[in-house]
């Protein structure tokens, strides 16, 4: 296994789990300790993990991956819906949208009315979600499964030959320098491919996960059209996204 494989399934068991030992990952990566100890160190310089004796924890408590088994928590609910509801603001009828996975493209999702519409998505939840409402017309790319996400070479070279007007993208993390970030890379080139094919490109990220990085960079945050967020977003940082060369659109701004 490769050194980021490794990186990957490091994070992903510490997000399920809070806390890992050396010897749990050693003998599930079917690595030597010594390797392991070396992964966390340098997965700590990242500032993804604090090392402790005999294994690791997250380095912040808040922090999340955008996957889970199954539909998402209401987590930081008031938010998602705000920016929901900003994201619809950017929706006219007949637009072909993207919907990345995540619960906050979920959000959107929900929130959408009835209407004649064509909507991508690779999140099997969005999927249940507009299946419902039968005037949208509902694009999978298809792929495999990684949880509640379709990926693969598949589903990037489909969404490729798409004319996708806005596309709708997830992030883990958002930093200033390290941009748009998440913790599994075989996500990367479906995100990749919303991003260069939509003609507009907008990020959702609610304000919690500012200042945060996780594995993978995506996207710079001047690769977007607009970054979509709620109004919990501090004016400092607000300011050091700006100064990156991104556009800001805050939820009930005043």
């Amino acid at each position: 296994m490769n050194p980021l494989r490794r990186y990957e399934n490091i994070m992903e068991l510490l997000l399920a789990k809070q806390e890992v030992t050396v010897a749990e990952l050693s003998e599930r990566l079917n690595v030597t300790g010594k390797t392991i100890r070396e992964d966390l160190a340098k997965l700590e310089d990242k500032g993804l993990l604090q090392r402790v004796h005999g294994g690791a924890i997250l380095a912040q408590s808040d922090q999340l991956g955008i996957l889970s088994t199954k539909e998402p928590l209401a987590r930081h609910a008031a938010e998602k819906a705000d920016i929901a509801r900003l994201a619809l603001s950017r929706i006219e009828p007949n637009d072909v949208i993207a919907l990345d996975g995540g619960s906050t493209t979920l959000e959107i999702a929900k929130a959408l009315d009835n209407q004649p519409l064509t909507v991508v998505t690779n999140d099997v939840h969005i999927i249940s979600e507009l299946a419902r409402k039968d005037a949208i017309r509902l694009v999978v790319p298809g792929g495999y499964r990684v949880r509640n996400m379709l990926a693969g070479p598949e589903a990037v070279t489909y969404v490729r030959r798409l004319n996708i007007h806005k596309a709708f993208l997830s992030a883990t993390g958002l930093h200033p320098e390290d941009g748009l970030t998440i913790y599994t890379g075989e996500l990367l080139d479906i995100k990749r491919a919303l991003l260069e094919t939509a003609r507009t490109c907008y990020a959702v990220v609610d304000h919690h996960k500012f200042g945060q990085s996780a594995l993978l960079t995506f996207a710079k945050l001047n690769e977007v059209e607009a970054i979509l967020t709620d109004s919990g977003c501090s004016p400092e940082f607000a300011e050091a996204v700006r100064q990156m060369g991104a556009r800001l659109e805050v939820a009930n701004a005043q």
